[in-house]
Formats: C-alpha cells, structure tokens, sequence
C-alpha cells in the first residue's frame, strides 16, 4: 500500500469532482456542528487530524451518496474513502459553503472564525469519543451548564478567546467573525 500526501483542497475537490466515493458499508454522515468546528480548530493550529484511507479499484462496488454534492464520476476507476468521511465530508461542506444532508434533511454547516482571536489557546473543547454523534437535536441551541448563569458580557468574552465557532446571528454581526466559507 501506497502512502501518498494530499491537500485538504485536493481531497475536498476529489469529493467534488466526483473522483471519490464511498462504499455501501460506510456509516452515514452524523457529525454534529461542533466537532466540525473542533477539526477545523485543530487543523487551523496544525494539531494531527488523522489518516485518510483511500482504495482505488476498477472492481464493480456497491456505493452510497456522499451526504454533500458531487459531480458523476469521469473515470472507470474510482477511488474509495474507507477512512476519514466524517471529517472530509464536514470539510467539503463548510469549505464549499454547502449543506450537509443528514437523515434525510439538508443542514447547514456554517462556522464562524474570529479575526481577532489570541495566538494562544485559551479555550479547550474536549471531544467525547464515546458520545452519541447522531443525536437530533440542534447544538447551536445547548447551553454549557456552567454558561447557564452567565451574563452576556461575560459569554461575549468567552467566543472572543475562541477561534472557531458554531455560526450564530449576533455574532455573525460583528466585525471580527466571519463565515469560514468566505475566507
């Protein structure tokens, strides 16, 4: 087996383009909002994120949608994702500005970056593995326990040390936070 570099533009344009396919026995899509932003952060500050696990065969074999848009593939062979479509698809969705469609509906994947965030890491998010990722309800909407008393100034004061957020209206109005997709 082959160990070859590619960029995250090359794979997400792979995806694109249709050159990359997954295979029938891949889980669906499930990710929720906030671990999108949490790979997009770890990429951003150039932390691992993982191998990407391709197979490329000429072999007729059973595929399903990716859950964001794709062209139709131009060559005979195609080249499979067994590992990483998870992350390559929220990456394909927030680069590309294009929703997800996750159980049947269409969601945006919209992620804001703070122009003004601090050099340092000031805020860690920590990741539960073993979580239910395809839970239905929206995390744009939970609140943190410990965020529950919180003022407004007080949470203002907690995005503006984050680098990546999950887009809401309010802060989407400010001048430091822009979309991912625009950048």
């Amino acid at each position: 087996m082959a160990k070859q570099e590619a960029s995250v533009e090359e794979l997400v344009m792979m995806i694109e383009r249709g050159e990359l396919r997954l295979p029938e026995m891949q889980r669906r899509y499930v990710w929720r909002s906030t671990r999108v932003r949490d790979l997009l952060d770890s990429l951003y500050r150039g932390y691992p994120s993982g191998a990407i696990l391709l197979w490329e065969t000429d072999e007729d074999v059973p595929l399903q949608k990716f859950a964001v848009e794709q062209a139709t593939n131009p060559y005979h062979s195609v080249r499979l994702l067994l590992d990483g479509q998870q992350r390559l698809t929220s990456l394909s969705a927030v680069i590309r500005g294009q929703p997800v469609t996750v159980r049947g509906r269409r969601r945006p994947l919209e992620l804001l970056f703070n122009l003004e965030h601090p050099d340092k890491l000031v805020v860690v998010t920590e990741v539960d593995e073993n979580g239910e990722d395809d839970d239905d309800s929206d995390d744009t909407d939970q609140i943190h326990e410990d965020e529950t008393d919180s003022t407004e100034d007080e949470l203002q004061k907690r995005f503006n040390e984050m680098t990546f957020v999950v887009a809401a209206k309010k802060l989407g109005q400010l001048p430091q936070w822009v979309k991912v997709s625009d950048v």
